[in-house]
């Protein structure tokens, strides 16, 4: 018998090797017939896997989201399925679940159209109908690497033969005639799917590679009740008036150009002026928390990334000038800012006293991301970031620590973006050695630092194995686009590493010089990221503070725009970005214009404003707000401003 510690803790015994499964069913059918996958000991794992020794079990349905991505990617399994049923000759690539979907590659003849969707979207429906069961078996190496080639799979295969080096069984599911290589977990069966929407067909490089063959990749949804599909449907409708690469070009805030270059977006008088209200405010708070400004070079010679590892774990991420094979010096646009950084700390000898020691920079990078992975300001391969390096000693770590969070935290409730993130505790796997430097105790060391900080801090975390940068775990602000794609806002990394490769050191009380410990942090981010969740947050209604244009005057004649010119002087005095619009068109025409570019305040001019001293206010969400002295309407203007609100 084993003990089995369930969601509350209730503890049950059962006999050696039970199933998540049986379990599920002897609670109840209503259960089992929901339950999407379970948890063992942290580990999300298939239904059917025996249980041996005492453990702890959580089964997860549609609603947690460990069981959601079980239940999509056994949708995804269905959607191949009735791709090689109805075009034989399809090639099956990788078929994942994602944060709000799943999607499936396969190489075919020509892409799909969206009959050619409808189609598969009904076969689909006839395969869940059938309530096929989704089996697991494992074959040695050679024989998987053999039933995939007999299968005429050779994107299969090539995943195939890069695992079966490791000597370990490889894993396939198969639903009735249709088999495939997969790590699982999945559904017991294929009836739970109720409701499925095939959303999109877009073409993607196999492995995100512009030298490999183009794939066809189809995007898909599902649920286990057709109202859910319904009202994501609806919500993705509302997505799409928010999708800030739509939005940020309709308001001339950004654009992209196909000879510059994907992933390097041109910033457009209004969007530069966001990113650098930010950046000025950023600066701003950072230095009243005790951060010193540094600027560093943009390159460096490869002698810097070999020092800092990033040669050896990071190279294909980054812009190499120069032939390495070839040439006496190599220089590497910069990825990060630390390697830089560090120099000024080693500037000269460092004492205890000068620790906490903490450097910011609002910093230029250049990453080399897969074409594939390019999407609007959300990915881009030149971005600019608030990033700071902080060295202090053991004893300060978690209460520097705990200050760059409150820093982080007051960013996002600044920007009205705090309720939309969760954390991330990221980690290092074990099982993928070559990607990080430093030894296992290291590793240990670093991670049980961080999580004693982190749940000292009552911190919410989630844990994402094989996360970690390879120098240190770290603690990752998650936020999700319109979409529901989650992505990286805010990090916050433990690094213990790093110091000893710069020979790092600082003379401590008792004389001896020791290795600081080195806390890299952002504390908005990636400035074009963050433009981009703003743009969607407020559907491009930024708050007053942050509008490109603030207040915009609207001359109803001609004979008023000398007045209008007036206010326009007055209230840029006082600090606020005003335009007058002086087109001889009608009132009503520029007022609808003012709202479509989202301005926060319109100041309509006519007779009877220029004869009773006032302007008549409009606000582009409250209407009209009447009548108004000009000091009144600066008064509340500079107090919305200042206190940065939100509305």
């Amino acid at each position: 018998m084993i003990n089995v510690e369930l969601k509350g803790g209730v503890v049950n015994q059962y006999d050696e090797g039970i199933s998540p499964a049986e379990i599920a069913k002897g609670i109840g059918m209503g259960l089992y017939k929901s339950v999407c996958a379970a948890r063992v000991d942290g580990v999300v794992v298939d239904l059917r896997t025996p249980l041996n020794g005492d453990c702890k079990v959580e089964l997860l349905t549609f609603d947690d989201v460990d069981g959601k991505k079980a239940f999509w990617h056994t949708a995804s399994h269905v959607l191949a399925q009735a791709v090689k049923r109805l075009y034989p000759s399809a090639k099956c690539a990788i078929g994942p679940a994602v944060d709000n979907g799943f999607y499936y590659d396969f190489d075919v003849e020509k892409p799909f159209t969206r009959e050619d969707l409808d189609k598969i979207t009904t076969e689909m429906k006839k395969i869940v109908k059938s309530k096929i069961e989704v089996e697991k078996f494992e074959l040695d190496p050679d024989e998987a690497v053999k039933l995939l080639e007999d299968m005429n799979e050779p994107y299969k295969v090539e995943l195939c033969k890069e695992h079966s080096g490791k000597g370990e069984k490889i894993s396939f599911y198969k639903q009735d005639d249709f088999t495939d290589l997969c790590a699982g977990p999945h559904l017991m069966d294929v009836s739970a799917i109720k409701a499925i929407a095939l959303t999109n067909c877009t073409g993607a490089y196999w492995r995100g590679d512009a030298n490999n063959a183009q794939l066809c990749r189809v995007y898909g949804v599902a649920f286990p009740k057709a109202s859910m599909l319904e009202e994501h449907l609806t919500m993705m409708e509302e997505a799409k008036k928010r999708d800030h690469n739509k939005l940020g070009r309709e308001l001339e805030l950004f654009t992209t150009v196909d000879y510059i270059g994907q992933g390097l977006p041109i910033m457009l008088p209004k969007g530069a002026r966001v990113i650098q209200l930010l950046q000025r405010f950023v600066e701003d708070e950072e230095q009243k928390r005790g951060w010193l400004l540094t600027k560093t070079p943009f390159m460096a010679k490869s002698d810097l990334y070999k020092i800092s590892g990033h040669w050896d774990h990071y190279q294909d991420g980054m812009f190499v000038l120069g032939d390495p094979e070839k040439d006496d010096e190599v220089y590497a646009l910069r990825p990060m800012t630390c390697p830089f950084q560090y120099q000024a700390y080693l500037n000269r000898q460092r004492s205890y006293r000068d620790l906490p020691l903490r450097y910011n920079e609002t910093s230029t990078l250049f990453r080399n991301e897969a074409s594939g992975e390019m999407h609007g300001l959300i990915r881009v391969r030149q971005f600019t970031i608030s990033e700071g390096h902080l060295m202090c000693t053991p004893e300060q770590l978690e209460d520097e620590f705990r200050r760059c969070l409150e820093l982080a935290i007051f960013m996002l409730k600044t920007l009205g973006l705090y309720e939309d993130v969760s954390y991330r505790f990221s980690q290092w796997d074990p099982d993928d050695r070559e990607k990080y430097m430093g030894t296992d105790e290291q590793w240990d060391e670093a991670q049980s630092t961080m999580k004693k900080i982190l749940d000292n801090l009552e911190i919410p975390y989630q844990i994402g194995i094989g996360e970690a940068a390879f120098y240190g775990p770290k603690l990752d602000i998650q936020i999700k686009n319109v979409y529901g794609k989650e992505d990286t806002l805010i990090t916050i990394q433990v690094d213990q590493m790093l110091a000893k490769q710069f020979d790092m050191e600082y003379v401590d009380k008792d004389g001896k010089k020791k290795n600081p410990y080195i806390i890299h942090r952002t504390s908005i981010g990636c400035y074009e990221r963050t433009l981009a969740l703003l743009i969607e947050k407020y559907a491009g209604a930024f708050p007053m503070w942050l509008a490109p244009t603030q207040v915009k005057i609207l001359p109803i004649a001609d004979r008023h725009q000398d007045k209008a010119f007036e206010l326009a002087k007055a209230l840029e005095a006082k600090g606020i970005r005003v335009e007058v619009d002086e087109r001889s068109e009608k009132i009503g025409y520029k007022i609808r214009e003012a709202q479509v570019q989202k301005i926060p305040y319109m100041l309509v001019i006519g007779d009877k404003d220029i004869e009773s001293g006032t302007v008549s206010v409009r606000h582009r969400k409250e209407g009209d707000l009447g009548a108004m002295t000009l000091e009144q309407f600066v008064e509340m203007a500079v107090k919305e401003i200042e206190t940065k609100e939100i509305k």
